[in-house]
């Protein structure tokens, strides 16, 4: 199996990482575009290899409100993966699923909208995995999706301290939609153990 240290990660291995990142977030934007029922573009995501203390400040900083959608995974790769949006973007995801009914923007989600948030979060972490999944020709399970609406810093603390003993980076995938009644900024965050990025590897060939 391949050794992965991510301060030594070469070009190719960061390469398919990158890959990857693009195929699952375009998958991902497939299953949102079809489930809201509009053309949602994709711009091509920015993907980058960060410590857990620089996230945050991607995300528009630690003290911004943020939805976010935390899995478990197990079996062939084990480690944590997130959706991030920022939440007046996702209060436009919802309205469109909603057609057109939903709160304020400022106002707190209601219940039928956080259900909706809850869905549209599903299907999106499900659609990455699965590409993954393909791909890598491993097997992935995930826990039940588990949301937070909170501060990004509060939120990403969660795999900080979960993951921070095993690594102390991730895999950020930052990807623009269009066409969602604005752009929407969506993050998503691979966090696999250093054996789970060894075993991604080698099952592709490195």
């Amino acid at each position: 199996m391949a050794e992965v240290k991510l301060d030594e990660m070469n070009h190719m291995q960061f390469d398919v990482l990158r890959e990857i990142g693009n195929i699952g977030a375009g998958n991902a934007t497939t299953a949102l575009s079809q489930m809201l029922s509009a053309k949602i573009d994709m711009k091509v995501p920015k993907i980058d290899l960060l410590e857990f203390k620089e996230l945050g400040e991607l995300i528009g900083g630690a003290e911004n409100i943020v939805v976010g959608i935390l899995l478990t995974l197990q079996d062939d790769i084990d480690g944590m993966m997130m959706f991030l949006v920022e939440k007046k973007a996702a209060k436009s995801m919802v309205k469109l699923l909603m057609g057109g009914f939903s709160t304020g923007e400022d106002e707190d989600f209601s219940e039928m909208e956080l259900s909706a948030m809850q869905e549209i979060g599903n299907i999106i972490a499900g659609a990455y995995l699965s590409s993954l999944s393909a791909l890598t020709n491993m097997k992935i399970t995930s826990s039940v999706p588990y949301m937070a609406i909170d501060m990004a810093g509060a939120i990403l603390s969660v795999p900080a301290i979960e993951f921070g003993k095993i690594s102390d980076k991730a895999l950020l995938i930052e990807t623009e939609f269009g066409d969602v009644g604005e752009e929407v900024n969506g993050y998503f965050i691979l966090i696999p153990t250093l054996e789970s990025y060894g075993q991604i590897l080698t099952s592709l060939g490195l």
